[in-house]
């Protein structure tokens, strides 16, 4: 007798991102397409029974250290799951295993685990996720840490979002992290308070998309236990067509950083970046990098 297999539904409700991506497009615009310090390529090829094999490296350019790791992605659309088998030049060995609205609509689970063979370091996560109108929550429980039992959730009506995560070590009886967030996604822009690090930390950011060749943004960070400095960062993107863009990004120390993006054919990327220190131009302290990313 055949056992009948439950499809999972895509959602089609409204679902507030998650606590970690509140504020994530300024993030992405002030970091991403900015590789510098390193040399890096990324391969990506897909099979044809949906096997998706990732190389990734890495070479410092200041102490030449070469990092690498190798992923296995196996994705069952029709269920709802995803197994990932990754192996690094550390030698560390992982697996990963999702179930994405497979056990219930909205709900997804993540069990991920870790080890080092040379010194018998493991390590094992279990997470639920669970997706639906106006709330995005979060578990997880790291067993070889503490344990440690972390949550977040993020609830949002008419585009205002607010969160907050905790994290508690079951052995120590006490609460090792807690933060806040508030935040407002428009069409147009976004905007997003955090504090962070036990409330010691507090940033501000927002994004704007001009128009559909410029965006823009900018990001406050003041840190208590330091001084009243607060750190200031702005930072633009342009498009130049569909296969080309430029970023830009300075802030009140002085640091000055450039990234062009070129797409060079179909499945091929390349990414050039620069970090320059306006302050001491005749000085060795700059940074520069390039990113290579082949999909096939």
């Amino acid at each position: 007798m055949s056992v009948p297999i439950a499809i999972p539904v895509p959602l089609k409700f409204n679902v507030p991102p998650a606590f970690s991506d509140i504020g994530k497009t300024t993030n992405d615009l002030l970091s991403k397409d900015f590789p510098v310090g390193a040399a890096k390529l990324e391969v990506n090829t897909v099979t044809t029974n949906g096997v998706k094999f990732t190389v990734l490296g890495a070479k410092d350019n200041k102490t030449g250290a070469i990092a690498s790791e190798l992923k296995a992605k196996h994705i069952d659309k029709a269920r709802g799951i995803t197994f990932t088998e990754s192996w690094t030049s550390s030698n560390i060995l992982g697996t990963q295993l999702e179930l994405d609205n497979t056990l219930a609509r909205g709900l997804k689970v993540d069990i991920a685990a870790s080890l080092l063979p040379a010194k018998g370091t493991k390590n094992l996560k279990a997470g639920v996720e669970y997706k639906q109108d106006h709330l995005f929550t979060r578990t997880s429980v790291d067993l070889f840490r503490g344990p440690t039992l972390h949550g977040d959730a993020v609830v949002a009506n008419d585009g205002f979002l607010a969160g907050g995560e905790v994290a508690y070590d079951v052995s120590d009886a006490r609460v090792t992290k807690y933060n806040l967030a508030f935040g407002y996604l428009g069409r147009e822009y976004s905007v997003a308070l955090h504090a962070t690090n036990a409330l010691s930390t507090f940033a501000a950011s927002y994004f704007h998309r001009v128009n559909a060749d410029v965006e823009a943004g900018a990001k406050a960070t003041w840190v208590k236990s330091l001084d009243n400095t607060v750190h200031v960062e702005v930072g633009t993107k342009y498009f130049l067509d569909n296969d080309a863009s430029l970023k830009a990004k300075v802030d009140n120390r002085g640091l000055l950083g450039l990234g062009y993006t070129q797409i060079l054919r179909r499945g091929v990327k390349l990414s050039l970046g620069g970090l320059f220190d306006t302050t001491r131009f005749h000085e060795n302290v700059h940074k520069l990098g390039l990113a290579l990313t082949l999909e096939a």
